[in-house]
């Protein structure tokens, strides 16, 4: 059985763009990519101020599954300009995603749909 998780902040995606910001199934929890989007804020175009943004978004998607960073244990990333960027958003992960750290996966793409986003993760954590 699956349930679906709309943290209230994010409500529009699930009314405007038709899907859940976050999905349960069997006690495991499934995020769809965070950015650093959000409708009471533009997404910084200085990357480690991004990178805060798409981790505080994230502890909103976890928070409304009762759940947290320590939870996480497969986290896929998708990046502009990878090599550019990567030490400074592994710097900010490691604030946020401690020992024993996930599963992860950093991949470079061409864009997103949100202007300006260097980033989006994508999540699975389990209780």
């Amino acid at each position: 059985m699956k349930k679906s998780i709309v943290p209230e902040e994010f409500r529009h995606y699930f009314s405007d763009w038709h899907f859940s910001p976050v999905i349960e199934a069997d006690g495991t929890v499934y995020l769809s990519g965070v950015t650093a989007a959000r409708k009471d804020k533009p997404i910084s175009k200085h990357p480690e101020e991004q990178f805060h943004d798409a981790f505080y978004k994230l502890g909103v998607y976890l928070k409304a599954a009762g759940l947290d960073y320590e939870n996480i244990v497969e986290m896929t990333t998708f990046h502009i300009d990878l090599k550019k960027h990567i030490d400074v958003f592994s710097k900010v992960k490691d604030e946020y995603v401690k020992a024993p750290y996930p599963a992860w996966s950093a991949i470079g793409v061409a864009e997103f749909i949100p202007e300006n986003a260097l980033v989006e993760m994508r999540i699975v954590a389990k209780r």
